[in-house]
């Protein structure tokens, strides 16, 4: 079976997603995926990050994002952008960074 080829892409999701825990879930779903990049909240009341790692995995990652994400969540909308391929990982592991704001 021939190695899955590595993708980025950016995200961000619209709805209640702020003060449920989006992020941690969203954590602990892309490490169990065993993908790597990061996730937080932007001042907009959203949550947006970046996911990388290999093509079927971060597919999973996709769909749990749209569809699922944490418990107490109600996503409305989510928005992939820059899906790419890239040569190798531009990230150790998948992180919440405080806020810039």
């Amino acid at each position: 079976m021939a190695k899955s080829e590595l993708v980025s892409f950016d995200f961000e999701i619209f709805g209640i997603v702020q003060d449920v825990f989006f992020r941690k879930f969203t954590k602990k779903k892309a490490k169990s995926l065993g993908l790597v990049g990061w996730v937080r909240n932007t001042e907009q009341g959203t949550v947006t990050g970046i996911a990388q790692g290999p093509q079927d995995k971060v597919k999973v990652m996709k769909e749990w994002l749209e569809k699922e994400g944490s418990p107490e969540s109600r996503v409305d909308r989510a928005e992939f952008k820059n899906e790419r391929t890239i040569s190798k990982l531009e990230f150790e592991s998948f992180t919440v960074p405080d806020p810039d704001y």
